[in-house]
């Protein structure tokens, strides 16, 4: 079974779906790290999001795989990396490269294949698990979801200069020429602004239930 989750950076959706695959017992698969992991390695290797062949062959030559929730990069452990500014800021040109997307998307079927497992991302819901048996978009106002992103502290960014990136990342995601960020018919829709995590999982867990 797949448990599919979108929506925007900041909304929530990493740290729902852990807690959902957790208390479920399922694998929790976060699509954003393997972006992050494959930035990470470009801008290690000199390559700017504007080289897209050179992006691309680095993306096909790169070994990227999930050990206990934790992603690694050609056998090194690069979790602690995958969250700076300078990775914020370049991941979402990275990501927008789409036969990029194609080899990410590879992967996430063949690491969910066979399993039970909750993915999240920006397109799980519309494109890589368009069948999943539950889909669900998280979303936030983008002054929530700066003021998460401030508060967790990894930020070197002011207030309004973490707000200014996340409309930017916004736009090149919902504007990507394969797998924008879109609410697909039949998903649930949630707005997390103004809920907790405990009252989202919530949500979540009793729209599961009332299914079935």
């Amino acid at each position: 079974m797949v448990i599919a989750i979108d929506g925007p950076a900041g909304s929530g959706k990493s740290t729902l779906a852990k807690i959902l695959a957790e208390k479920l017992g399922f694998t929790y698969i976060n699509s954003g790290s393997l972006y992050r992991a494959i930035t990470l390695g470009c801008l290690r290797s000199g390559i700017g999001p504007d080289e897209r062949e050179r992006a691309l062959l680095y993306a096909k030559g790169a070994h990227v795989e999930y050990r206990n929730s934790e992603v690694y990069l050609d056998g090194e452990n690069v979790e602690a990396f995958l969250h700076g500014d300078e990775i914020d800021r370049y991941v979402a040109p990275f990501s927008a490269i789409t036969p990029i997307r194609h080899e990410v998307n590879d992967l996430i079927r063949q690491i969910a294949g066979g399993l039970n497992a909750v993915v999240e991302g920006r397109d799980m819901t519309t494109v890589v698990f368009p069948h999943a048996e539950y889909r669900f978009y998280l979303d936030a106002s983008a002054d929530a979801r700066a003021r998460r992103r401030y508060d967790q502290g990894v930020s070197q960014l002011s207030l309004e200069e973490i707000r200014r990136s996340i409309e930017d990342r916004d736009r090149i995601d919902r504007n990507k020429e394969e797998g924008g960020l879109k609410i697909a018919p039949g998903v649930f829709y949630l707005d997390t602004s103004g809920l907790t995590i405990a009252q989202v999982c919530e949500k979540l867990v009793s729209k599961i239930q009332l299914e079935g």
